[in-house]
């Protein structure tokens, strides 16, 4: 009976390792997924039994404000989708990033639009296949890093948020946290070291604090702040930005890696003819389009910004 018993398990760790061997390259990704063909994304299963054609499309936006306002501003786009695709769209409300990678990485979400940073945690963590970010004629939108205080404060430049009560959106956010980390230290502020970092959870939720002086100051995206002030939910008059940092690409559109190829060269088609109408235009800064996007070359900066808050964190 041991004897067996030993052979089972020789047999087990021989098939896991044939199954490690099969993957040529895994790269950054989880170990669910591999990248044979180096583009730094999962490959579609080989297996046709692991292909996905499901009657009932889930997506759902980054949750960068309320859950709920997106489902009512995406709703000319999810009702096209469904026409499109001839399958029925629905919209899945999620209450932050991590629950929204959890849930395409546990196959409930086919399509999402993920924030920058997450961007590349989805891909690595969920098997998400970036496609399309917002944009126009002219070509993706982006956004910058700011920090904002209050127009009243005495504060001037980021150096002089040392020891200050500052806030972070959330671990995966990039301009909210990844890029605060990485890139001011050069400006002669380490956040972390330099002050308690504070997380709000999310970038309306920050600027909002520093409004009602719960914050000293905040690290957030401009496009979130700019519409804010757009839609009067605060007076930009009342802030000043205190530091800008290069321009970032805006949220991704991806789709789950193992969605059938004819399904989600469909999908990739149906977000391309697209026009927004005029709501969604104002409500995302003039947009009207979906624009095509390649992961490696425009989420580089990204990656960088990651891999140098990640070598800044552990030191």
């Amino acid at each position: 009976m041991k004897k067996l018993f030993i052979l089972s398990v020789l047999a087990s760790a021989s098939q896991l390792a044939m199954a490690q061997d099969a993957c040529s390259n895994q790269g950054d990704l989880d170990k669910l997924y591999c990248d044979a063909n180096k583009d730094l994304l999962a490959d579609t299963p080989t297996d046709p039994a692991k292909l996905k054609d499901p009657s009932t499309i889930v997506f759902t936006y980054t949750p960068v404000e309320d859950p709920a306002k997106y489902e009512n501003v995406f709703k000319p786009f999810t009702d096209y989708l469904g026409q499109c695709l001839a399958k029925k769209v629905i919209f899945y409300q999620v209450q932050n990033n991590a629950a929204e990678i959890e849930a395409m990485r546990s196959g409930r979400l086919h399509v999402a639009g993920f924030s920058t940073g997450p961007t590349v945690f989805a891909v690595n963590k969920a098997g998400a296949i970036p496609f399309a970010v917002k944009g126009d004629a002219k070509g993706f939108q982006g956004y910058n890093l700011i920090t904002i205080v209050k127009a009243s404060s005495p504060y001037k430049t980021v150096a002089d948020l040392k020891g200050k009560k500052v806030a972070h959106t959330a671990p995966s956010s990039n301009s909210g946290h990844l890029a605060p980390v990485a890139l001011l230290p050069a400006q002669g502020l380490t956040p972390g070291k330099d002050y308690e970092i504070k997380f709000s959870g999310k970038h309306d939720q920050s600027v909002m604090g520093v409004n009602t002086g719960d914050y000293d100051a905040a690290h957030v995206a401009s496009d979130v702040f700019d519409r804010m002030g757009d839609r009067g939910q605060i007076k930009e008059a009342d802030f000043r930005v205190i530091y800008r940092s290069q321009r970032f690409p805006t949220s991704s559109f991806a789709h789950a890696h193992d969605l059938k190829p004819e399904l989600a060269a469909k999908l990739v088609k149906c977000f391309a003819d697209f026009r927004y109408p005029a709501e969604m235009q104002k409500n995302f800064d003039g947009a009207d389009r979906f624009v095509s996007i390649n992961y490696a070359k425009d989420w580089d900066v990204v990656r960088t910004v990651d891999k140098a808050a990640e070598s800044a964190a552990k030191k």
